[in-house]
């Protein structure tokens, strides 16, 4: 999805800019994961059951009781979680034709649990599920096959499976024909379409359109920007735990868009993803604690949530961790530690970086 970044500069001023993230594609089992949130689920098999009669009946190749068994070790449901058993078990029904198990074998190969991770495989399990009409099937084969590795990607195919299933109801679906049309993947960029596809997922409660909806309303150069709109859309994908939600809704209560200005509100929600690993929470939770707005200054706490984006790899906290070592704020000062993060944000494009490494090799002239 979309979601704003902010960038705090050597001056202190902050600058806001638009940085464009589609949710879920940095990692294929993400996008699986989000768009799989679809409406026909297995029910959960996790009831009283007579196991031994069970197993019998599974080892006779009753396939609804091999799946239902690999359903239970794979729940941990009156058995102990087993992923290697579900896995087999659902193997068992999936090579029988039995479609659900063939969908939950595919899940297996996308996260790797229980099997070794293979896309490929999960491709073929899908796609033998998909065109038996399993919608979350179909919505999963056509993430794949648009957002995937290179090796299983097919856009045209991808875009009959996803549109297949948005057709059919699926709420994760219709997120991801809106992502299409809102990035111009394989078709004709279209912010009409997407908000169309955003809106009628985000309607039944999909966390990630209600996130995406909330930013083509945040846009500040669209024609549709609607900083009231955008806030309760991100509100309502915040609380359900979307990540980028909860720091865009952070950063609108910091900024006062489509609602009353209340850093402690922003801290509250850039906290929540930075709690989780979320690196631009983090970076812009730290930042308050650099301030003292919306929480207590200290400067040792904004360093430690620096740090914990810079090492993941985030350019912003490896910018403002390099100023902390450079000007000793929360930490003990360091040229060589300011040098070293500041290099490593500039090497992935950093502007800030390149400007403040310019301005040290100037004063050492």
């Amino acid at each position: 999805m979309l979601l704003f970044r902010m960038f705090r500069v050597k001056s202190g001023k902050s600058v806001q800019s638009v940085s464009i993230y589609l949710d879920g594609v940095h990692s294929l089992e993400r996008v699986v994961r989000l768009f799989s949130m679809i409406l026909l689920l297995p029910i959960s098999v996790c009831v009283e059951s007579d196991l031994k009669t069970l197993r019998k009946s599974a080892n006779q190749n009753n396939i609804e009781a091999q799946y239902k068994l690999g359903k239970m070790y794979f729940e941990g449901c009156g058995v102990a979680q087993d992923d290697v058993e579900a896995a087999k078990w659902y193997r068992m029904a999936a090579e029988k034709g039995y479609a659900p198990a063939q969908n939950d074998l595919a899940d297996l190969y996308v996260s790797g649990k229980g099997v070794l991770q293979n896309d490929k495989e999960a491709v073929k399990w899908y796609r033998l599920a998909a065109e038996q009409g399993v919608v979350s099937a179909q919505a999963s084969l056509g993430a794949m096959s648009i957002f995937g590795k290179p090796e299983i990607r097919n856009q045209e195919e991808g875009l009959k499976w996803l549109r297949r299933a948005a057709e059919q109801g699926s709420a994760a679906a219709q997120n991801g024909i809106g992502a299409v049309y809102s990035n111009g993947i394989g078709v004709v960029r279209d912010k009409a379409k997407a908000l169309e596809w955003f809106r009628k997922s985000a309607e039944q409660g999909h966390g990630p359109a209600q996130s995406n909806l909330g930013k083509m309303y945040a846009e500040e150069e669209s024609a549709l920007r609607d900083d009231a709109e955008a806030f309760k859309w991100f509100r309502k994908a915040a609380e359900q735990g979307i990540e980028s939600a909860e720091f865009n809704l952070g950063l609108f209560y910091e900024q006062g868009r489509g609602t009353e200005k209340n850093v402690e509100e922003a801290a509250r929600w850039y906290r929540r993803g930075a709690e989780r690993g979320f690196a631009p929470g983090q970076v812009n939770l730290g930042a308050l604690y650099t301030e003292g707005q919306g929480v207590e200054k200290n400067d040792a706490e904004a360093v430690r949530w620096f740090r914990k984006a810079a090492e993941q790899g985030f350019d912003d906290g490896q910018y403002e961790l390099g100023l902390a070592y450079e000007e000793g704020r929360g930490v003990q000062r360091d040229r060589a530690e300011a040098l070293k993060w500041l290099h490593r944000a500039a090497s992935q494009g950093h502007s800030g970086a390149k400007m403040r490494l310019k301005a040290l090799e100037a004063e050492t002239q």
